[in-house]
């Protein structure tokens, strides 16, 4: 489990003895598998979040896939640079929406100004004021942010309020009638502290398990 900022069974055995609800699901799931997706700068991982927004996996693979090859000297991947010297209508022929070619050029203007941390840097960095650093691109809500520190970063506490699915989950899993408000989700993840982002991948495991 190299990657992570903290130790999952650690995290797990934390969870299984703050809340018996959340021991009971783990039990069920089994153990931890949470895979991080490699990043190899900021800039990457964040343009790649941009492309893959409100596509499927398989439309935005083939999209982004396509960017690439427009820099085929890009041993390492596209550069802030690469992206604010290629025309609008060249990103476009990629498949990329306009909101998307203006998002990843926000994007490559701030890495590039250095208004954005490096990927090293983002680890000295506290999650609050980090999402506070990277909403500021467009195209960037906080919940990517969060998908970026949780999948990327590899945070140990973020519990994505926002999520649907986990919203979902969460009624799922406690039985609820109707999904849970953000502030409601909030309060009850008080108890995961300081180990969210590992009771978060478990609940949504519960969404590919069969009804009971």
């Amino acid at each position: 489990m190299s990657g992570f900022r903290f130790k999952p069974a650690k995290a797990v055995a934390h969870l299984k003895q703050a809340d018996p609800a959340m021991a009971a699901i783990i039990e069920t799931v089994g153990p931890f598998r949470m895979q991080l997706k490699v990043s190899r700068s900021l800039f990457g991982s964040l343009a790649e979040a941009i492309v893959y927004q409100q596509l499927s996996n398989k439309a935005a693979a083939t999209i982004y896939g396509r960017v690439e090859a427009l820099y085929p000297e890009a041993i390492d991947g596209f550069t802030p640079r690469h992206i604010l010297k290629t025309p609008d209508e060249t990103l476009r022929g990629c498949g990329l929406s306009r909101a998307k070619v203006l998002a990843m050029q926000d994007l490559a203007r701030r890495v590039e100004s250095g208004e954005l941390p490096t990927l090293d840097e983002t680890h000295t960095i506290a999650d609050a004021e980090l999402v506070e650093r990277l909403v500021k691109v467009r195209g960037i809500g906080r919940w990517s942010a969060e998908m970026f520190m949780m999948f990327r970063l590899g945070r140990p506490d973020v519990l994505p309020l926002d999520d649907y699915s986990l919203r979902k989950a969460y009624a799922k899993a406690f039985r609820k009638r109707a999904l849970p408000s953000p502030k409601a989700l909030e309060k009850a993840g008080e108890k995961w502290r300081p180990y969210r982002t590992v009771a978060s991948w478990y609940l949504w495991r519960v969404l590919d398990q069969p009804p009971a």
